[in-house]
């Protein structure tokens, strides 16, 4: 048996693991990279293996760094199957036509550019088409019901608490001639107490491991009062006559940052301005919500058995059309805007950033992890000018950062989790984390974990 670590490793996106077993090959997850454009265009093209070969995919959640890459591998000549769970599966009807819209719209704008100066066109790096036949190949599969992927290795899915349908996937391995292998992979893995989904499920027991350390070296404030700071937010950004810009992912976020404005303005604690969720996507995936009320914490559900919709109110507008949100640039009265994507790379965000950056009234407030190279991560670093859609643009507006609102677990829950492996753990690898977040979560688990624990490198190989 040999794991290959060949995406989000020493880096956050790009989710990639290679499992193979006697002779058959089981990818786990394929993400999107995300990053600067150039790399990003180089690695997300370039498989490192040859994607006929590939026997099934093993998909952890629907996030595009962790799904996005799919119709590539797909359009690359892959013809298994991809397991999800339900709720992934329906979430990535979505998003993977979505993320095919954009790769045809970004390309489509470059390339009037390039054509102007007299450069050769880009192809997308996938297409609509591509995104539909990678649909075609999706299974899905519910929570806790183990499932074959190839003749010597069983899955079975447990509820990440991540986004709606994540999973931490626990493979059964059954080698010829030795005792069955249990691996289990994170995924991105969830935190406690938040709203809207179940606690993420904890494992007892593994051989393997290969964990998320996204904030291996952080610990979200133990005091943070995410409603208390987001009523501070808009009442300072209104009492001013600016806008507050949120880029939220569409799937998870952006749900959770309309259901805190939900309980605010029921509660009159902030002022009457209209909330604009500017993502087609999050439109359609909010409504994918609505159909998996089995992924619902008790607090959820009691919201919804109250008659009360979590995910609309008053105040609240979806917007679909383009028009409708190049309109919204014209507002000039205090407003909430809502939009993909999350870490600023592409999609109308960035619209909506080059109307608002320059303007010292406004607030871009960052609800979720932004990696390295990304638009997000130089506003969160307050650079005085930032590029967007080419350009740069001189950034007046104010940057606020709200990390309760963070979707992955922190150091602590990251080292409660583990701690609960036991069995007969035999390595334990950290992807899906810069290096200092991966390093610094690897130190403590050496000190209390008996078994090698290893940051592995981009294309690394271990054999078992």
């Amino acid at each position: 048996m040999q794991i290959s670590f060949l995406g989000a490793a020493r880096t956050v996106t790009g989710s990639m693991h290679l499992l193979e077993v006697a002779g058959r090959r089981i990818l786990l997850d394929c993400g999107l990279f995300q990053g600067p454009r150039k790399e990003a265009f180089e690695r997300n093209r370039r498989f490192p293996f040859d994607p006929k070969s590939i026997d099934a995919v093993v998909l952890s959640h629907a996030h595009i760094d962790h799904s996005g890459n799919l119709p590539t591998l797909v359009r690359a000549g892959f013809q298994g199957d991809i397991h999800a769970t339900f709720a992934t599966r329906d979430l990535c009807g979505a998003m993977l036509l979505d993320s095919a819209h954009i790769q045809e719209s970004d390309v489509a704008y470059v390339n009037k550019r390039r054509g102007r100066q007299g450069k050769a066109p880009f192809e997308p790096l996938y297409t609509t088409p591509d995104a539909v036949r990678a649909l075609t190949l999706f299974r899905g599969v519910g929570y806790d019901r183990a499932f074959p992927v190839t003749p010597e290795v069983t899955a079975t899915f447990h509820d990440a608490g991540h986004i709606l349908g994540s999973a931490i996937t626990e493979l059964t391995i059954q080698e010829p001639k030795k005792g069955p292998v249990t691996l289990v992979f994170t995924g991105d893995l969830g935190r406690k107490g938040m709203p809207i989904l179940r606690d993420p499920t904890t494992l007892s027991r593994a051989d393997l491991l290969i964990s998320e350390s996204t904030y291996g070296g952080r610990v979200h404030p133990a005091d943070e009062d995410v409603e208390g700071e987001l009523e501070e937010i808009l009442r300072r950004t209104a009492g001013r006559g600016g806008k507050v810009i949120i880029p939220a992912f569409a799937v998870g976020r952006t749900q959770e940052v309309v259901y805190h404005l939900h309980r605010l303005c029921k509660a009159g604690r902030i002022p009457d301005m209209p909330v604009y969720v500017d993502s087609p996507l999050a439109v359609n995936v909010t409504e994918v919500f609505r159909l998996h009320p089995e992924c619902f914490d008790e607090e959820t559900r009691a919201f919804i058995l109250s008659e009360e919709d979590p995910f609309g109110f008053q105040r609240l507008h979806y917007v679909r059309k383009a028009e409708a949100s190049k309109a919204l640039n014209q507002i000039r009265v205090p407003c909430v805007i809502v939009s993909a994507s999350g870490m600023c790379e592409a999609g109308r965000i960035l619209h909506h950033l080059a109307n608002t950056v320059e303007d010292g009234r406004n607030t871009v407030l960052i609800v979720g992890f932004q990696a390295q190279g990304t638009l997000g991560r130089r506003l969160v670093d307050r650079d005085p000018v930032v590029r967007i859609l080419g350009k740069e643009y001189q950034r007046r507006a104010e940057v606020c950062v709200l990390n309760g609102l963070s979707g992955h677990a922190d150091r602590n829950g990251l080292l409660e989790w583990i701690g609960n492996v036991n069995g007969s753990l035999r390595h334990i690898f950290l992807v899906h984390g810069d290096p200092n977040q991966s390093e610094a979560l690897a130190g403590t688990l050496r000190e209390r974990k008996a078994c090698p624990v290893t940051v592995p490198t981009p294309g690394e190989t271990f054999t078992f």
